[in-house]
């Protein structure tokens, strides 16, 4: 449903061509500026136009930076609305220099930088998902989301494959790593720092007396994603099994951005109001001297309309206090969200393995269990997360270095 030729058609085009066009020099050839009322108007060489706003080209000066720190020191504000070029034209290396109208400056600008961030031209691109939606099928080849942990201590190359799943797909099962505790720090370690909670780092998923949370009861957990009453839910999870011998126990997880894309494509008004109306979450936590509550929709989107969060959790879903005249829809949205969200068609279903790591982005790939029977055996899965921003921000500088 969601697998196959519109995924490789993806990784083409998104991950390999633009930096193919990235390094054709002829794209960053000027060939013509004129000055217009509030932009200078700059024609390339492969024909494409671009209009370059006077304030956001002052704003963008590369003497505007610290050299060391790349911080923007210059003050936009300290120039008028209305400089502009006093002179302009084209040195000898192709850069283009402008004289300004205030403050005595000179800029020169670099080709290739001005195009790569053209908003002119860039804004007329068709916007590209990076997100590969996956369903039940994604059952049929399970390997292909297995990544050796030797592979990731090792090598920059296991590494970036660890982080292309994580950000494209939302989820990764690191196979063979180490069964003692604490053991994972040296494998998340490649990845950055991770996300400090009150539940400390890492977390035991065990079985205890007087649990504070439902994941420490050897009860069933329904697909949820962790922390929604907090602002910033931490962006990524990741689940360590030591030992996992006892009966029950299981493990189920879905996309919820392939759910949220069904309802999107195919029950408009259930997905209007997932988007629109803010359902309240609230932390029940009574070791805590602290109450934590936040209001959000269950399905936001980016600017690009893309989906950007999934919040769901049946365990900790407050009273809601949307308008009366909303609550029925909001009920009717809600019941059709979470049972989708434990639809066979979607979900896949897999039992952990001491030395698995199981990695997945909390705001999008939400997880649960089955029940198991603690007087069976053991089950001891030890959690850690890491912000959305580590992920993606190690994944495009390792991939920067390779280019």
């Amino acid at each position: 449903m969601y697998e196959g030729k519109k995924q490789e058609y993806f990784c083409e085009k998104f991950i390999e061509k633009p930096f193919k066009n990235i390094n054709n020099l002829n794209m960053f050839k000027i060939d013509n500026v004129e000055k217009k009322d509030k932009n200078l108007s700059v024609k390339w060489s492969d024909g494409e136009q671009s209009n370059f706003n006077y304030l956001w080209l002052r704003d963008n000066c590369p003497t505007a930076h610290d050299k060391d720190s790349n911080h923007r020191m210059f003050n936009i504000l300290e120039v008028s609305k209305d400089i502009n070029p006093k002179n302009y034209s084209l040195n000898d290396d192709g850069k283009l220099k402008i004289e300004w109208s205030e403050g005595n400056h000179t800029s020169y600008y670099d080709p290739k930088w001005l195009r790569e961030n053209c908003y002119t031209i860039n804004n007329k691109k068709k916007y590209i998902s990076p997100y590969q939606l996956w369903d039940n099928n994604l059952s049929k080849n399970f390997e292909s989301i297995y990544i050796d942990h030797d592979e990731i201590i090792n090598s920059d190359k296991g590494l970036v494959k660890w982080l292309e799943l994580l950000h494209h797909k939302g989820i990764a099962i690191v196979k063979n790593a180490p069964i003692e505790k604490k053991s994972a720090f040296d494998v998340l370690h490649r990845i950055s720092h991770f996300r400090e909670t009150f539940f400390k780092t890492p977390f035991e998923v065990i079985n205890i007396p007087k649990p504070n949370n439902s994941a420490y009861t050897a009860h069933a957990l329904r697909n949820h994603m962790d922390l929604p009453w907090f602002e910033l839910p931490p962006g990524y999870q990741f689940l360590h099994c030591l030992i996992n011998d006892a009966q029950g126990g299981d493990s189920s997880a879905i996309d919820g951005f392939a759910v949220a894309e069904y309802l999107k494509k195919n029950e408009k008004e259930i997905f209007e109001t997932l988007i629109s109306v803010p359902l309240k979450f609230r932390d029940k936590d009574y070791t805590q001297e602290s109450h934590r509550s936040f209001h959000a929709p269950a399905i936001s989107l980016t600017k690009d309309k893309d989906f950007h969060d999934i919040r769901f959790s049946v365990a900790t879903m407050d009273a809601l206090d949307c308008h009366p005249d909303q609550m029925d829809k909001v009920y009717k949205a809600h019941h059709r969200f979470g049972n989708l969200l434990h639809d066979d068609k979607f979900q896949i279903k897999f039992r952990l393995g001491p030395g698995d790591i199981f990695s997945f982005n909390n705001r999008r790939v939400l997880h649960g269990r089955t029940a198991f029977n603690p007087n069976s055996g053991h089950r001891h899965l030890q959690g850690y997360y890491l912000d959305r921003d580590e992920i993606i921000g190690r994944l495009e500088y390792l991939k920067k270095q390779k280019s």
